[in-house]
C-alpha cells in the first residue's frame, strides 16, 4: 500500500532549509521524495494525504527515555501513547545503567534490576528481551545494556568490589547483548548497584562497549555544584568533577561518550554552564566523540529526600525527637538548599500516598501556609506520610538562558528522560517536551530545520542508527507530520494532550491520523548493523 503526502513542507532531518514538495511511501519505506509525484502512480487502496502548510518530518526520535521496562505490562500502550501523541516514533532505551535485559531469568535479584525505580517483569538475556518484544511495541526502541541491570542481576545491591572473575562474567552479558544488536552500554553513577562499581569494572565494561563500536551513555555522579557523592570541598564543583569523570572513561576506553541530560540543579550552579560547555567544546575540537542531550522544561522528576539527609533517617524516633538532633537536621537541610540554591517553592509534590492525593501539584510552601506549619515541618511531615518514597518535581534544573543555549548548541540532542506514572502527578515530559521545544524554537527564532535535525538526523548519526531519521529514498517509513503554529503546552495540566501533531506513522503504519490517535503495535527492536 502506498501514501502519497502532498505539498507539504519537507524536513529532510539535514539542518537544510525544507523545500516545498511531496513524499511517497509504499509499505514500510520511503518510496521517493521531493518534486511532485503523479497521482496517476497510486491505486484505489492507496492513500493521499493533503500536507499543504504542514511540515513534513522523519519520525522524531528521544534520545534518552526508559520505556524498555514497559513494553511487556498487560496496559503497555499507556506508557507510550503520550509519547507518539508528541510525534516521537522511536526511543533510545537503556540509559542511566537500567536495562531489563542483561542477567539470568532466574536471579535472585529481579526486583533490584530497576534499580528500585523500574520493575522489569521478566528478566533475561537480550534474545530474551529481543523474542518477547517482538509484535508488542508501539513505538521503535535502540536498545542500550545497563551496567547497573547486569551488576544487581549479579549480586544485587552488595557495595563489594567485583574481582577479576566476576568482572568477566558481567563482561559476558555484554558481549551477548552487543553480538545481538545492542547500539552500546549506559552507566549511572548516582544509582544502586551502579555507584558501587570502582575504575578498574567501569573501564572493562566501557572497554567492550568500546570494542563493538557501541556508544557509551553516563549518568554522571553529580548534576549539581554540590552533591552527596563527592568530598564537601573540593577545587572544583561537584557538576565539573562528574564530566571529568565521564572525560576520563571516554579517553581510557576509547569508546563514544553521549554525556546523559546536562542539567545545572539548583540556582547554584547556573553560573557553572560557560565552564561545562568549554570542557563539551574543546574535546570534541580535539577529536574526541563526545556530545550531550537535554530537556525542554526547567524541572524534572525526583525524590521527596532530596535534602534529606540519611543520618537523620537511621534515628530511631526517640533520638529524632531530641533537641540537638532537631537543631543538627534544621542546620543540614537548611545548608543543602544554601549551596544547591534550592527554595521550598521548587519542590512540587507529585505523590505520596494513595491515601494524600491532596498533596499533589502543590509545592512545599504552599501545603506549609495551608496547614499553618513551618516550611521545614510541612516537608517533615510529607517525608513521614510518604515513608520517605515519595516522588516530587525538583525546580531550577535550568533557567531560560541555559536551555536556550543547550538548544542551540550543535553538541546537543533532545530526549524527555520521562516515562507514564503509575500514581500521582505525570511528568510533563512525557506528554509535551517536543512540542514544548518547537515552541521555544519559534519564540528565540532558531531555525526549524536545526530543531528537526537534533530530533532525527542528529541523533541517528549519533547512535550510528540506519536507515532511519532522514527523509531519503529506502529509508524507513517512520514520519511525523505537525504545525508549530497548532502546538499549545500547559503546563498548570502535565498530561495535557500536545495540539499540533497531524500524522504520525512508524514503521509505515499511521498510527495517528487527522490528529486522531490510532494506535496499534508497529515498533520493533532496532539493532545495530
Amino acid at each position: 500500500m502506498k501514501t502519497l503526502f502532498k505539498n507539504g513542507f519537507l524536513y529532510d532531518g539535514t539542518q537544510k532549509a525544507p523545500v516545498k514538495g511531496d513524499l511517497l511511501i509504499e509499505d514500510d519505506r520511503i518510496l521517493q521524495v521531493g518534486g511532485s509525484i503523479e497521482e496517476g502512480r497510486l491505486e484505489a487502496q492507496d492513500r493521499i494525504i493533503d500536507a499543504e502548510g504542514l511540515m513534513v518530518c522523519p519520525g522524531l526520535i528521544d534520545a534518552h527515555s526508559h520505556n524498555d521496562f514497559f513494553y511487556d505490562r498487560e496496559n503497555a500502550e499507556k506508557y507510550y501513547r503520550p509519547f507518539i501523541e508528541q510525534g516521537i516514533t522511536t526511543q533510545i532505551t537503556g540509559n542511566c545503567s537500567f536495562s531489563p535485559f542483561g542477567m539470568d531469568p532466574d536471579t535472585p535479584y529481579r526486583d533490584k534490576i530497576g534499580g528500585g525505580l523500574f520493575d522489569a517483569l521478566h528478566p533475561g538475556s537480550f534474545a530474551d528481551f529481543k523474542k518477547r518484544a517482538k509484535g508488542k511495541l508501539y513505538v521503535n526502541l535502540v536498545p542500550l545494556i545497563g551496567q547497573g541491570s547486569v551488576r544487581a542481576g549479579m549480586t544485587g545491591f552488595d557495595p563489594t568490589p567485583y574481582t577479576k572473575e566476576q568482572i568477566e562474567k558481567e563482561l559476558t552479558y555484554v558481549r551477548e547483548a552487543m553480538e545481538g544488536g545492542a547500539f552500546g552500554g549506559s552507566l549511572g553513577f548516582m544509582y544502586e548497584p551502579d555507584r558501587y562499581a570502582k575504575e578498574d569494572e567501569i573501564l572493562a565494561f566501557a572497554s567492550e562497549i568500546a570494542r563493538y563500536d557501541g556508544i557509551l551513555t553516563i549518568h554522571p555522579r553529580a548534576c549539581s555544584a554540590v552533591s552527596a557523592d563527592y568530598p564537601l570541598f573540593t577545587s572544583k564543583s561537584h557538576l565539573e568533577l562528574g564530566l571529568d569523570e565521564a572525560v576520563n572513561i571516554m579517553k581510557k576506553s576509547g569508546c563514544r561518550l553521549e554525556y546523559s541530560h546536562l542539567i545545572f540543579t539548583g540556582a547554584r550552579s547556573w553560573k557553572l554552564k560557560d565552564k561545562m560547555l568549554t570542557v563539551f567544546h574543546k574535546e570534541a575540537a580535539a577529536g574526541s566523540r563526545l556530545a550531550f542531550d537535554n530537556y525542554a522544561f526547567h524541572y524534572g522528576a525526583s525524590v521527596i529526600t532530596v535534602v534529606y539527609p540519611e543520618w537523620y533517617a537511621s534515628l530511631s524516633k526517640e533520638e529524632a525527637a531530641k533537641p540537638i538532633n532537631r537543631l543538627k537536621l534544621e542546620l543540614t537541610i537548611l545548608m543543602y538548599r544554601k549551596v544547591l540554591g534550592i527554595d521550598w517553592e521548587d519542590l512540587v509534590v507529585a505523590y505520596i500516598s494513595d491515601e494524600h492525593p491532596e498533596y499533589e501539584g502543590r509545592t512545599v510552601a504552599e501545603i506549609a501556609e495551608t496547614e499553618g506549619l513551618s516550611k521545614l515541618d510541612a516537608y517533615l511531615k510529607l517525608v513521614e506520610l510518604s515513608n520517605r518514597s515519595g516522588s516530587i518535581y525538583l525546580g531550577k534544573y535550568y533557567n531560560a538562558d541555559i536551555v536556550r543555549t543547550l538548544m542551540e548548541d550543535d553538541l546537543s540532542i533532545f530526549m524527555t528522560d520521562a516515562w507514564v506514572e503509575e500514581k500521582g502527578l505525570q511528568n510533563i515530559a512525557a506528554f509535551q517536551t517536543f512540542p514544548q521545544f518547537f515552541l521555544l524554537a519559534k519564540q528565540y527564532g532558531i531555525p526549524y530545520e536545526k530543531i528537526v535535525n537534533k530530533m532525527t538526523g542528529a541523533t541517528v548519526d549519533r547512535y550510528g542508527i540506519r536507515e532511519r531519521g532522514y527523509l531519503r529514498e529506502g529509508y524507513k517509513a517512520d514520519i511525523t507530520v505537525l504545525n508549530v503554529d497548532e502546538m499549545r503546552v500547559n503546563e498548570k495540566k502535565p498530561d495535557t494532550r500536545p495540539t499540533g501533531i497531524h500524522y504520525v506513522y512508524v514503521n509505515g503504519k499511521a498510527v495517528i491520523a487527522e490528529g486522531k490517535y490510532l494506535g496499534g503495535t508497529a515498533g520493533e527492536v532496532i539493532l545495530k548493523k
